[in-house]
């Protein structure tokens, strides 16, 4: 199915680094990432996702 370019760009605009490699979603950061702790680093909707800050993902999965 294809999507008008605006759907694609609503889509888009859901994430805070479109394109690049963070999956974390736009928004306020209050949140704290489970692994490491840190403050203000996630947004409620990462929590919900079940992710972690992007410095934590980083070293799980590239080992940096």
């Amino acid at each position: 199915m294809l999507h008008s370019d605006d759907e694609f760009d609503a889509r888009v605009d859901r994430f805070r680094d479109p394109g690049g490699t963070s999956a974390l979603h736009s928004g306020d950061r209050t949140e704290s990432c489970p692994t490491c702790d840190e403050p203000n680093r996630l947004t409620a909707r990462d929590v919900s996702s079940g992710y972690q800050c992007d410095q934590c993902a980083d070293e799980l999965e590239r080992g940096y």
